[in-house]
């Protein structure tokens, strides 16, 4: 059985990461989508927030559970059983800091293998931090999230659309 996980801050999730979500499901037997907790972030939403809505926007994947980690990934990896760390990849800017951090995974855990995957087109450009400042803003990020989460977003601005 191929256990996968693909982790990140997800801080709000975007359709991006849902579309990295289902093409790395299709792929391995189990994925677990692993929302980082980072204490010396800031983050939007809580990490509890940012699962709830994972788990809503992830319900129709079999194989698809979310969890929670701090710490090292490839130890989270060891501690779920995965072998393949799943990651994106929307330019070529992203190969150079994803291969030093795939390659020290695999150091510290030998068992891991890291998996890139290019973004959609579509998504090349989005990132959670895009999303964050058009919606600070109070501008459309109809085209970057789920329907299901946008008033959530404005409201952590305390916008109302």
């Amino acid at each position: 059985m191929k256990k996968a996980i693909y982790p990140g801050s997800f801080d709000p999730p975007t359709f991006g990461h849902l579309d990295m979500i289902k093409r790395s499901a299709q792929m391995v037997d189990e994925l677990n989508v692993a929302v980082l907790k980072n204490n010396a972030k800031n983050p939007l939403f809580s990490v509890e927030e940012r699962v709830t809505m994972l788990r809503e926007l992830t319900r129709q994947f079999s194989n698809v559970t979310v969890g929670i980690f701090e710490g090292l990934t490839a130890e989270y990896a060891r501690q779920v059983g995965a072998t393949v760390i799943v990651r994106g990849l929307r330019a070529v800017t992203d190969f150079e800091y994803e291969l030093q951090i795939a390659q020290t995974n695999h150091v510290l855990n030998e068992s891991i293998d890291t998996m890139f995957l290019v973004s959609n087109l579509r998504y090349s450009y989005l990132s959670s931090t895009i999303v964050k400042e058009v919606a600070s803003y109070g501008g459309d990020i109809s085209n970057f999230v789920p329907e299901s989460i946008i008033d959530k977003i404005y409201k952590k601005y305390n916008l109302e659309k």
